[in-house]
C-alpha cells in the first residue's frame, strides 16, 4: 500500500488514480496528522508519496517533520517527496533526514511510477536475477574475498532502475562493476554507453550528450546523436562525474531530474529510458562542502553507493589477480602456462600499487613478456618444472617494478615472442628489455654469471643480448 499525503485534494485524486491504474493500493492522507494515524494503524503501507507543505508556509518545515516521525515509527518505509524546482533545496534537505527519493511537481507518471517500482524493489529485497547467479564473476574474471559486500549489493540493485555511484581510487575497477550491474540487469540486452566526463569540455557538453542537429552552431555541419539516446533501452556509465563544471551539473540535474532533454537546435521534448551508474575518483561529500559539486545532483545519483577499496587495503587479493591476469596474458599470446613462486606472491604484497589493480595487471603483464623475451627458446624459460611450467620468481617483478612506469606504461598487444617486438605506451619491447638487462647488470656489478643466472638465460644468450643492444 502506497499513502499518499498532500493538502491539495486534486492531487490526492490524480495520484490515487494513476496509482490504482497500475495496481498499487491507495490510502490518502491531508494533513501529518492524518498521514501519523495512518502510519499508526495500516502496517500494510510500504510507502510514502509526501509533500512538503501544508499550510500558507512555504519552508518545508511541516514536511520535514513529518518525514522524521515516519522514520522513527516506520524506518523502514521509504519516503518520496513532492517538491517544485523552485523549492528543490527542501527536498536537498530531505534527503538528508533520510528521504529515499524526491520528484518534482509538476511529474510525469513514468517517472514517478519508476521511482516508485525501485523503491519498494529495493525496500523488498526481491529481485529476480536477470543473468546466472555467477555473471558479476564471470565479468570481474575472478571474485575477490574483499569485494563480497558488494557482490551481493549489486546482485540485489542491478535489477532495479535505481541510480548507483561506485566510488574509489583510479584502477580498482569500477568501470567492471558498472559493466556488471548492466549485465545483471533488465537492460541487459540494451547498449552500455560508456562517458569519461573529464573529457568532455563546458562547451561541448549538450552536443555530446543530447545531441545536436546540422546548423545549431558553427562546427555542427552534420546531425550529432547524444549519448543518452545511444544509451536508450540500456545503461549510460557516467564517469569521473567530479570533474563536471557547475554548468554542466545543471543540464545533467534536470535530465535525471525529469528524464527529458533537448536536442541542440531542436525545439522538440525526449525522453531519455537509460539506467544511469556514476563513477569518480574524488570526494563528492566534500566537494559538496566546498560548493563545487551541487548537492542535489549528489543526493540524485548516490541512491546507491559502492565504494570499491584500494588493493593496498585488500592484499588476500593479490594471488587471485595475479593468477588471473596470467591467464589471460599466456592465452592472448600462446605461451604455455605460468606459475608464480611463493616468494614473488610475498613481494608483490609488499607494495603500495598507489595504480591499482590496473598497475598490478601491467606489472605481471611486463614481468610475463621480459621473461619470454629473455629466454633463448621461443617460449618462457622453465625453471625445474616438473610439468615443464614457466615459473615467475620475485626477481621477476622486482626488475620489472617502477612505480610511475607500471601506471603510466601499460602493455598493448603486439606481436609474439621469439624476435618479433612487442609494444606498449611509451616504447617497443626491446627497449624494455634493454633496460631490464642493463639494469640487473649494474645491479651486479657487471658479473655475467650472475646476470644469466638472475635473468634465467644462458650466459652465450645474454652476450648476444649485449652485442644486440650495445651494452
Amino acid at each position: 500500500m502506497i499513502l499518499v499525503v498532500d493538502d491539495d485534494k486534486s492531487i490526492r485524486l490524480s495520484l490515487k488514480l494513476v496509482l490504482e491504474r497500475n495496481g498499487y493500493e491507495v490510502a490518502l492522507a491531508d494533513n501529518p496528522k492524518a498521514a501519523m494515524q495512518v502510519i499508526w494503524d495500516v502496517p500494510a503501507v510500504e510507502l510514502v508519496l509526501m509533500d512538503m507543505n501544508y499550510s500558507n508556509s512555504t519552508d518545508g518545515e511541516e514536511g520535514l517533520t513529518l518525514l522524521k516521525q515516519i522514520k522513527v515509527f516506520r524506518p523502514d518505509v521509504p519516503c518520496i517527496l513532492m517538491t517544485a524546482w523552485g523549492t528543490i533545496d527542501l527536498a536537498v534537505q530531505g534527503m538528508r533526514a533520510g528521504a529515499f527519493d524526491f520528484i518534482t511537481k509538476p511529474w510525469d507518471n513514468g517517472v514517478l511510477l519508476d521511482r516508485i517500482e525501485t523503491a519498494t524493489q529495493i525496500k523488498n529485497s526481491k529481485f529476480k536475477i536477470q543473468n546466472s547467479p555467477h555473471s558479476l564473476e564471470e565479468g570481474l574474471g575472478v571474485r575477490l574475498p574483499s569485494l563480497s559486500d558488494i557482490y551481493s549489493t549489486v546482485t540485489r540493485v542491478a535489477p532495479t532502475n535505481a541510480p548507483v555511484l561506485i566510488t574509489g581510487e583510479s584502477g580498482t575497477g569500477k568501470e567492471l562493476i558498472a559493466e556488471a550491474i548492466h549485465r545483471q540487469s533488465h537492460r541487459a540486452n540494451g547498449p552500455f554507453v560508456k562517458v569519461n566526463l573529464g573529457g568532455i569540455s563546458t562547451s561541448l557538453f549538450e552536443s555530446e550528450m543530447f545531441g545536436h542537429k546540422k546548423g545549431s552552431f558553427t562546427d555542427a555541419t552534420s546531425d550529432r546523436v547524444g549519448r543518452f539516446e545511444l544509451a536508450k533501452g540500456g545503461t549510460i556509465f557516467l564517469d569521473e562525474i567530479g570533474e563536471l563544471s557547475p554548468s554542466s551539473q545543471v543540464k545533467l540535474l534536470r535530465v535525471l531530474q525529469d528524464q527529458t532533454y533537448e536536442v541542440l537546435g531542436d525545439s522538440h521534448t525526449r525522453r531519455t529510458d537509460a539506467r544511469v551508474v556514476c563513477a569518480t575518483n574524488a570526494d563528492l561529500r566534500k566537494m559538496v562542502e566546498e560548493h563545487t559539486f551541487r548537492e542535489d545532483l549528489f543526493f540524485r545519483i548516490n541512491l546507491i553507493n559502492l565504494h570499491l577499496p584500494p588493493l593496498r587495503e585488500r592484499r588476500e587479493d593479490i594471488p587471485l589477480l595475479v593468477d588471473h591476469f596470467l591467464q589471460l596474458a599466456c592465452a592472448a599470446n600462446k605461451l604455455p602456462r605460468v606459475k608464480v613462486s611463493a616468494d614473488a606472491i610475498a613481494y608483490l604484497q609488499t607494495l603500495p600499487f598507489t595504480g591499482n589493480i590496473r598497475e598490478l595487471k601491467n606489472l605481471v603483464e611486463r614481468a610475463l613478456l621480459m621473461k619470454a623475451s629473455l629466454s633463448p627458446n621461443p617460449s618462457p624459460v622453465r625453471e625445474g618444472n616438473q610439468r615443464g611450467e614457466c615459473l615467475l620468481t620475485s626477481n621477476d617483478f622486482q626488475s620489472n617494478y617502477s612505480p610511475t612506469s607500471s601506471i603510466n606504461t601499460p602493455l598493448s598487444p603486439g606481436r609474439g615472442v621469439g624476435g618479433e617486438a612487442w609494444s606498449w605506451e611509451g616504447g617497443s619491447l626491446d627497449s624494455m628489455e634493454r633496460s631490464a638487462v642493463a639494469a640487473c647488470i649494474a645491479r651486479n656489478n657487471g658479473n655475467l654469471s650472475l646476470v644469466a643466472k638472475e635473468l634465467g638465460i644462458s650466459r652465450g644468450a645474454l652476450y648476444r643480448k649485449i652485442e644486440k643492444y650495445g651494452l
